[in-house]
């Protein structure tokens, strides 16, 4: 089988559907599983934050933000099951 270069549109499906994945597992686990060491270590995330974001523009002016995205344990998880799916199937 030849080759073919993967297009940026499936590194971006595969990324947000693994993210989705992710959260999903995480909060699926959160409710699950009992308190302690196993939860805390599986359910773990950062969420950095961008913002907020001032524009001026003299006739309108708006602010943006702040804008955070949510990185966790079963986030990278789910990135690489979707990966490996995604690789499997096309």
């Amino acid at each position: 089988m030849a080759h073919v270069p993967r297009r940026p549109l499936f590194y971006l499906g595969v990324l947000s559907s693994g993210f989705v994945l992710g959260g999903f597992l995480s909060a699926l686990l959160r409710r699950v599983l009992p308190a302690g060491a196993p939860r805390e270590v599986l359910t773990f995330s950062v969420t950095p934050q961008l913002g907020p974001v001032s524009v001026d523009l003299l006739v309108v002016s708006f602010t943006v933000g702040p804008i955070g995205i949510t990185v966790g344990v079963l986030a990278v998880v789910g990135v690489v099951l979707a990966y490996l799916l995604a690789r499997s199937l096309f």
